[in-house]
């Protein structure tokens, strides 16, 4: 997902730093940001980088720079005891590379931490994308939700009552998104032959208006 027009680099990159790189170029599009306001809001809109120190947000943001996609600029420090903050900006290069990014739909997008970051940068993805993901997905949901029905099944006798309430709940989570993931794939279709307002306008529980918004959706329908 992650590899399309990505040159070549000394710093090798594990899933995670790339997720991390390209929710960062996403928030960078939207407008320039210093290292404290991308922390604050990759800890708070999305999940998977809510414990996101500076030790790991900093080395993504010097491999962002050195590859081009982005700008740093020193701020004036106003007063004696403030410190220079730098500023991070999307080049016109990391545009394009963003764009390569999130028109990719490989099976690593379908996974539960790509999937809500990918899903956060939706109003940014085409449609056909968009509906690759979400029917993706849905699958990878439906086989997950068919495993553990299964080993339910298989193992109930030999569980504790906490064990099943635990199995329980799993199968309850999968289902409330798969129905949630139903919703927003026929969104998707109905605005597909009637172009207007977003797909997910009117999808319970969903909103367009910010990244933030978007994500505190998914994780709020995914997650509980």
């Amino acid at each position: 997902m992650y590899s399309v027009g990505v040159p070549k680099s000394d710093r090798p990159q594990s899933r995670r730093a790339a997720l991390l790189e390209f929710a960062v170029l996403g928030l960078l599009h939207d407008g320039p940001l210093h290292g404290y306001e991308l922390r604050k809001r990759l800890t708070t809109a999305l999940g998977i980088f809510r414990a996101l120190s500076y030790g790991s947000l900093y080395p993504a943001l010097k491999h962002l720079v050195g590859s081009g996609w982005i700008h740093e600029s020193t701020e004036t420090a106003v007063g004696s005891s403030k410190r220079p903050r730098i500023t991070y900006e999307l080049t016109a290069d990391g545009k394009e590379h963003f764009q390569d990014l999130v028109a990719t739909s490989g099976p690593d997008a379908w996974d539960d931490d790509d999937f809500d970051v990918r899903f956060a940068f939706f109003s940014r993805t085409e449609a056909q994308v968009r509906l690759r993901i979400l029917e993706g997905r849905r699958s990878r949901l439906e086989e997950r939700l068919a495993n553990v029905r299964e080993a339910s099944a298989r193992n109930r006798e030999r569980m504790d009552a906490y064990t099943i309430a635990l199995q329980q709940h799993g199968e309850e989570r999968a289902e409330r998104e798969v129905r949630w993931l139903e919703e927003l794939i026929v969104a998707e279709r109905r605005a597909a032959l009637d172009p207007g307002p977003a797909a997910f306008d009117d999808t319970p529980g969903s909103t367009t208006s910010t990244t933030e918004d978007t994500t505190q959706s998914t994780i709020t329908n995914n997650k509980e």
